[in-house]
């Protein structure tokens, strides 16, 4: 990407979004293009195609989604299918339409079937079932991987997949329903720091294996691989290392000081059993990722307190 390249990153203001957003800006990128959703409805059709018509841009980010964790997932399950395909559907298509240069989508690492082989290698994508809970998220992630390829097949489209594991860090979202499992946890630790409250109860077994990656992290491979990937295979990205959710919670627990006990609650669903990334092929590349996750949690934990207390 040139640096004066017009670039838009399509969901700025979400974790992801303004990652990226932040890393073109510290690299010296002087035209990157945003629209906050009140300005752009990215799930109609139209809109989009008039964006896309009147600023033409020649890269594109795309990092709009509806998001959640496992509860939100499961509960909004035609909102999670609806949404993300229509948002993907409509920049993809639209990319094409006015020759952008290059696209970059960005998936989820749960595109995965739910017993797949450890680690995660690109080559299992629909090789079994998928986990029931996240079901609908990961069908829309996986058709916009398709849209990708398919797009790139028929018409030469430049157009790449990334498939991030879970992610966390600055502007994460702390809802108390609908947030993912590391910020949930940092959340009502602190809570039941500040009231008191003797014990927090963990949903599931604590057995259940993750892999996090920092957002600033993910940011700086997002930018590389768009200067250095043109294959059509999506490319994972990860730090390739997991850790419990029951160890998860005790780390966590430590940087926000809480003192009370810790009990986990098995008659709530773990998910899916280990979700780790094969990331030989980005490391390959010659990317790694620089935080380590204690590093990145006091990070995350510092940012909350800054923007939520």
């Amino acid at each position: 990407m040139e640096k004066n390249a017009k670039i838009y990153v399509a969901g700025h203001r979400g974790m992801v979004g303004s990652a990226i957003y932040e890393k073109l800006k510290r690299e010296g990128y002087t035209n990157v293009v945003t629209r906050t959703s009140k300005e752009l409805d990215l799930r109609n059709q139209g809109d989009v195609a008039t964006f896309f018509a009147s600023e033409k841009p020649e890269y594109v980010f795309l990092a709009a989604a509806k998001v959640g964790g496992i509860i939100a997932n499961n509960t909004y399950r035609a909102d999670f299918i609806y949404e993300n395909i229509a948002i993907q559907s409509n920049i993809i298509h639209q990319a094409h339409v006015n020759e952008v240069k290059k696209l970059l989508f960005l998936g989820s690492s749960c595109i995965y079937p739910k017993l797949a082989p450890q680690p995660l290698k690109e080559d299992y994508l629909l090789t079994g079932t998928l986990e029931h809970t996240n079901e609908p998220y990961a069908i829309a992630k996986i058709a916009g991987i398709k849209m990708c390829e398919a797009y790139r097949s028929q018409y030469g489209d430049n157009f790449i997949s990334v498939m991030p594991t879970n992610l966390y860090g600055y502007n994460d979202n702390y809802h108390p329903e609908n947030s993912h499992v590391l910020p949930a946890l940092i959340r009502r630790f602190h809570e039941a720091k500040t009231s008191n409250v003797p014990e927090v109860v963990i949903w599931g077994t604590g057995t259940p294996l993750r892999e996090f990656l920092f957002s600033t992290d993910l940011a700086d491979a997002c930018v590389f691989l768009m200067n250095n990937y043109d294959e059509e295979q999506f490319i994972n990205i990860g730090v390739g290392e997991d850790i419990s959710i029951k160890d998860l919670a005790l780390m966590i627990k430590k940087i926000v000081g809480y003192e009370g006990e810790l009990t986990f609650d098995s008659s709530k669903p773990d998910g899916t059993p280990r979700k780790l990334m094969d990331v030989s092929k980005l490391h390959q590349l010659g990317w790694q990722h620089r935080i380590g996750l204690e590093e990145g949690i006091r990070l995350a934990y510092a940012d909350f307190i800054a923007k939520h207390c």
